[in-house]
C-alpha cells in the first residue's frame, strides 16, 4: 500500500476528501519524524512505539576487497508493534 491508496482508504472512511486525508497522513508522520529528529519516543496506543536507539561504533569488512573496517556509530529508528496490532496478524 502507498501513501495514495492509504489516502483513499481513509478518506472513504472518514468521508473527507482524498486530498485532505493525505495531508493528514503527511502531518502525521511529520510530526512523528519531527519527534524521533529530537529524540523523543511517540506511542500509539494500539499501533505500536517509534523510539530512537543508537547504534554503536562496530566492526565491519568492505565486501569488494575484504579489508577491515570501522563503521561508524549512528543513530536509527525502530517500530515496536503493540499487542493489538500483532493480535490482527
Amino acid at each position: 500500500m502507498n501513501i495514495g491508496e492509504l489516502a483513499k482508504s481513509v478518506a472513504v472512511t472518514t468521508g473527507s476528501s482524498e486530498a485532505e486525508a493525505k495531508t493528514a497522513i503527511t502531518a502525521v508522520f511529520e510530526q512523528i519524524a519531527g519527534a524521533a529528529a529530537k529524540g523523543e519516543e511517540v506511542s500509539i496506543p494500539g499501533f505500536g512505539k517509534f523510539a530512537v536507539k543508537d547504534r554503536p561504533e562496530r566492526q565491519g569488512r568492505n565486501p569488494a576487497t575484504g579489508e577491515a573496517m570501522t563503521i561508524a556509530a549512528s543513530k536509527k529508528v525502530s517500530f515496536t508493534a503493540a499487542k493489538g496490532l500483532k493480535d490482527k496478524l
